[in-house]
């Protein structure tokens, strides 16, 4: 297929024990992208195996080699790699050769139409095992009940990003897995595309049902990020504010019981509950106000990267 354009690309692909998928990854990425103008950007996360030798003696000139210092997890590489970037167009893949670079000239057309600003594939046929599938189908059904995103395939890594969308990505914990929601959040249009799917070529998935718990955690914070973030005192505060006025309705209550009827209040658990719930709405005010403090310190402060590279290599030599 002819390239339409003469736009530089970026193909971000993190690695983590890879080496025995990285070499046929860049060769089918050379294959697929013929014509093109791009550059491979390996972001290596601390691999234990030989994963960084062997990109190095490729010697490939298109490929860059992004160590980082430890293993900060895929959010935090595939951050790295989005910063290192200089493509006017960030695709983004794993780096098991589940994801097929064939798919990629087709989505780059959807995106160099200019109508949207991601275009994200619908995995076919996945050949993934149920401990992969069940964490994916929870975060998708997730995704579509509490949000107006109505996406079907958020783990998909196979994604093209226009350059402003992925660089004001803010990646941190584990939000990989909802990177096209956070895109969504900042106004991008998105167009869903069926992209093939293969079986892990080599090594071993590092995904387990842990997953399961961390997918609901990391919705539950997206959530709150996204109705609440710039005005957390909207949810502390109106929370705590209930709480107060439950409990003074209720000590209000067992003071007329006291004073107009005369009977005993001192062993009645109802006073415990009026007591706890005063507290813990004036807990809930003061987390309110904490967090808008915080809030604003965050908006004021200088951005630091939640990350720190080793070092660069390009074509195998020292960038």
């Amino acid at each position: 297929m002819t390239p339409s354009t003469n736009a530089l690309l970026s193909i971000v692909v993190p690695l983590y024990n890879e080496e025995e998928n990285v070499e046929l990854l860049t060769a089918r990425i050379h294959e697929s992208l013929e014509g093109y103008q791009y550059q491979i950007i390996y972001v290596d996360d601390f691999s234990k195996d030989n994963t960084r030798k062997v990109v190095k003696d490729m010697q490939d000139q298109k490929v860059h080699l992004v160590a980082l210092k430890k293993n900060y997890g895929q959010s935090l590489a595939l951050a790295a790699g989005l910063d290192y970037a200089e493509g006017e167009y960030i695709i983004t893949m794993d780096g098991d050769l589940q994801n097929d670079p064939s798919d990629i000239p087709q989505m780059l057309e959807f995106a160099l139409s200019g109508e949207f600003d991601v275009v994200t594939g619908i995995r076919q046929k996945r050949k993934d095992s149920l401990v992969k599938k069940i964490p994916s189908k929870i975060a998708n059904f997730l995704v579509r009940r509490v949000t107006k995103l109505d996406i079907k395939d958020n783990g998909c890594a196979l994604k093209v990003f226009t350059r402003d969308i992925a660089k004001d990505l803010n990646l941190y914990g584990e939000m990989h897995r909802f990177i096209t929601l956070l895109a969504f959040l900042e106004g991008a249009q998105i167009k869903q595309v069926p992209v093939k799917h293969h079986a892990r070529h080599a090594g071993v998935s590092k995904y387990g049902l842990e997953r399961v718990f961390k997918v609901v955690a990391d919705m539950m914070l997206l959530l709150f990020i996204r109705k609440y973030f710039q005005r957390p005192i909207h949810l502390f505060g109106i929370l705590g504010v209930l709480l107060i006025l439950l409990g003074i309705m209720i000590n209000f209550y067992l003071l007329i019981v006291k004073l107009g009827l005369g009977e005993d209040i001192g062993n009645r658990p109802l006073l415990i509950f009026g007591m706890m719930f005063i507290l813990g709405g004036i807990q809930l005010f003061t987390i309110g106000i904490v967090m808008e403090l915080l809030i604003r310190t965050y908006y004021e402060s200088q951005s630091k990267r939640p990350y720190r590279i080793k070092n660069i290599t390009i074509g195998g030599k020292a960038a």
